[in-house]
């Protein structure tokens, strides 16, 4: 069988074409970064309609690179249908439904982080379930427990900005352009370690929420008072880089400790970040654990996972309704398990 995907829940257009045996025969990607850099930040209605430009185009690049030129080819259309921007969301739904129902094929309608979740499932050596999950993006902080597709606990999340979030702000305060968290992580790596010391937020209580406002603050204050000079920003850089790695860390070995699980799924756009990687492999090392994540270029939005979640979901007797909805807040224990 054979699934397309659309991904339009923000600013990247991703359009996939997965087979259950072949596996991945088609990934493309279109990323709104530059129209949005001159604003700082995401403009929902540009967002729409950069991805009304791009999704129908880039179908029929993927189709065409996987030769599948007839519609019977498809056996079911992907969309991700939250959560979201509201107006992009509903550009991929609106396709994605159309074409189902000119190409007589199941519409599966998939959450987002699910399928960030299941994106390691795409790499050679894929997690086996059970695993405690770290969902960690822009928009997104959170542990979960995951027995099985669509049996997932929510065992903490972030009470206020989203690690990616805060990597976004905290480079903004240090002048590096729209999206700067991972030009903070690349300067960090000029930083000395120890100059600057920031907190580690919510650690010293128990519970495995998360919260991050307090730590951009405390850039914002340490950067007002200090940044003279680019060594001392790199140093800056590198004192919230750590702290945030650190808290994500420790979260994780709670989260660990009090599942008794073995294994973990780190995924999300901030699941790239080498620093974070270095950390959370050294410490699963040390407890003779393993740690899965997804190739850097599926760690941020694209289509490759929606077309596998949705795949998963097909095989799971999924379908979708005629009239389209989407949820721009949805949260993943709501979903049905298959």
């Amino acid at each position: 069988m054979r699934v397309l995907g659309i991904e339009t829940s923000c600013d990247e257009t991703g359009i996939a074409v997965y087979d259950d045996e072949a596996g991945l025969l088609s990934n493309q990607l279109y990323s709104q970064i530059k129209l949005h850099a001159d604003y700082g930040g995401v403009v929902p209605e540009l967002a729409a309609r950069d991805h009304v430009r791009n999704t129908v185009p880039l179908i029929q690049k993927a189709l065409k690179e996987t030769d599948m030129h007839l519609q019977h080819k498809i056996d079911a259309v992907a969309y991700t249908a939250g959560p979201g921007l509201v107006s992009a969301l509903l550009v991929g739904a609106t396709i994605g439904r159309a074409l189902a129902f000119a190409w007589k094929v199941p519409a599966i309608p998939v959450h987002h982080m699910e399928g960030h979740l299941l994106t390691p499932m795409l790499e050679k050596e894929p997690p086996e379930f059970p695993f405690v999950v770290l969902l960690v993006s822009g928009g997104h902080t959170q542990l979960l427990s995951a027995t099985g597709i669509g049996k997932y606990i929510l065992l903490g999340e972030s009470i206020d900005d989203a690690a990616g979030e805060a990597f976004d702000k905290t480079a903004n305060l240090l002048g590096l352009d729209y999206p700067g968290g991972s030009m903070l992580s690349k300067i960090a790596q000029q930083g000395i370690t120890g100059r600057f010391t920031f907190p580690r937020p919510m650690i010293d209580r128990p519970g495995l929420d998360f919260s991050f406002a307090g730590l951009k603050t405390f850039a914002a204050k340490t950067i007002r008072e200090n940044a003279d000079d680019a060594q001392t920003l790199a140093d800056i850089a590198r004192a919230f880089e750590d702290a945030l790695v650190d808290t994500l860390m420790i979260k994780c070995k709670r989260a660990l400790e009090q599942t008794g699980l073995k294994r973990l799924v780190v995924a999300g756009g901030v699941s790239a970040n080498f620093k974070l990687r270095e950390c959370i492999s050294r410490m699963m090392q040390e407890r003779s654990s393993k740690v899965f994540y997804a190739r850097p270029e599926f760690c941020t939005d694209n289509g490759a996972m929606i077309a596998y979640a949705g795949m998963a979901r097909l095989k799971g007797g999924a379908r979708g309704e005629l009239a389209i909805n989407v949820r721009p807040r949805w949260p993943l224990e709501e979903l049905p398990a298959i």
